[in-house]
């Protein structure tokens, strides 16, 4: 709420998120099979920016930290970013804790539509890096078109009616996905690889795809931080308060929804950073969504680089884990520590 107090650590602790994403894009730049120093990463970020500094010996550096390193890391920070913001957003309309940026099946709508474009040939004949985001995109937008319409035929936009249109259509879509496993066996290992999230390959062009959703769910989430705020009161203060409640939930559930439609369509499913990064800020930050929101951005981007670049340096050889197995494998710890802290410590 607005006058909700502080927290301990006043500036420097805020400041901590955004110094963590600093070092997780530098940390990016410099991990991984081609050798790089400190100091030439720095050279190269420094006269891509324009600073006269002299270029590094080895001209391909350039190639490899620009075009293979940076972009994938700007792009795991936005998914982060969004993916963390969704699930902020989730746990405040849905009043869940445990809601997440697949709640509502919007992630199984894209992957549904991402296993369509790799089975129907679409990925090879308008090329896999068009093709599967954008058909990911259409059916996470679809799914979301879906879930609203039938909790209106249900009774209204109510966090009841609206979880259980999304479970329903989360069990739905899970079935369709395996039937299409089911009868192309060719396909499935390139859905289960894509379905596992990860940013191998990926970079300046899906960023350009991911924009547009992400910037427009980011700003709708901000513009409605307060309304998000009062729902936790309950649709009946709210509407004392002046807040038409059906229309704030549709608004902030499409916000989410569009956030997390956008980073499925071009990471794949990525678990855990939308539970993980607002449960962490809730806890330092305090639960008002107009600091809380931002706050969780920053962590959530934060930590999906960092996992992003265990994902690809922790195997030998220059082999990559899909980094949706490095996140889960962070989450479990970390709900087992949400469990076990003293009541109070984490609420939603």
């Amino acid at each position: 709420m607005a006058n909700a107090p502080r927290r301990p650590g006043g500036r420097a602790a805020a400041c901590l998120p955004a110094l963590a994403g600093l070092a997780a894009l530098v940390a990016a730049c410099l991990a991984g099979a081609y050798p790089a120093s400190p100091g030439d990463v720095a050279a190269v970020l420094g006269r891509t920016l324009g600073l006269p500094l002299a270029a590094p010996a080895d001209a391909a550096l350039a190639t490899v930290v620009l075009d293979l390193r940076l972009w994938r890391a700007v792009l795991a920070y936005g998914v982060g970013a969004a993916l963390a913001v969704a699930g902020g957003v989730f746990q405040g309309v849905l009043r869940n804790p445990l809601a997440d940026p697949f709640t509502l099946g919007v992630s199984g709508g894209a992957a549904f539509g991402a296993a369509l474009s790799l089975t129907l040939g679409l990925a090879a004949a308008w090329g896999s890096r068009v093709a599967t985001p954008v058909c990911a995109l259409a059916g996470g937008a679809a799914t979301l078109a879906g879930v609203l319409a039938l909790s209106r035929l249900a009774g209204g936009l109510r966090r009841e009616t609206v979880v259980l249109s999304g479970i329903i259509a989360a069990t739905f879509l899970s079935a369709l996905l395996s039937l299409v496993k089911a009868l192309n066996e060719e396909s499935v290992a390139g859905i289960v690889f894509w379905i596992m999230g990860g940013f191998q390959g990926r970079g300046r062009a899906e960023l350009a795809l991911f924009l547009p959703c992400c910037l427009l769910g980011l700003a709708l989430a901000r513009l409605y931080a307060r309304e998000l705020d009062i729902l936790l009161l309950g649709d009946t203060q709210a509407r004392q308060l002046g807040v038409a409640a059906g229309r704030a939930r549709l608004v902030l559930l499409t916000a989410a929804s569009l956030l997390t439609a956008g980073a499925v369509a071009v990471s794949g499913v990525i678990g855990f950073v939308g539970l993980i990064a607002p449960h962490a800020c809730r806890r330092l930050y305090g639960a008002e969504h107009g600091r809380l929101l931002p706050q969780s951005a920053l962590v959530g981007g934060a930590l999906l680089v960092f996992a992003d670049v265990l994902a690809r340096t922790i195997l030998p050889g220059g082999a990559e884990l899909p980094v949706g197995v490095v996140t889960a494998l962070l989450g479990g710890p970390f709900f087992c520590f949400l469990l076990l802290a003293p009541r109070g410590g984490v609420r939603p």
